[in-house]
């Protein structure tokens, strides 16, 4: 009977931790990188794209359409990962003082 007892059974449930003042700001850093990111590096992928024609011969058609979107937005969240911060930094400590 001991033996059928697992140390995850004896744990029990995990108890979420309040949020602190700490935790609160760097979850809106995290949120307000990410937003602005994904609409800065979004909007410049799609303007990329409008720049771009449909070549006469050897186009995908439907199928690379889709690809091709989800490539953009594959890249996007790459670029927003790597460089958001630096472009969301002046905006975020703007923000902060207008909470302040």
């Amino acid at each position: 009977m001991i033996s059928s007892l697992t140390n995850s059974s004896l744990v029990g449930p995990t108890v979420p931790q309040p949020p602190t003042a700490a935790n609160d700001d760097k979850q809106l850093r995290e949120k307000f990188d990410e937003f602005i990111g994904q609409a800065f590096f979004g909007q410049m992928t799609a303007a990329m794209r409008k720049t771009v024609g449909k070549p006469a011969y050897f186009h995908g058609g439907r199928a690379e359409e889709i690809f091709r979107g989800q490539l953009d937005q594959a890249l996007t969240q790459e670029l927003s990962e790597s460089s958001a911060a630096e472009i969301s930094e002046p905006m975020y400590e703007l923000f902060t003082l207008a909470r302040s």
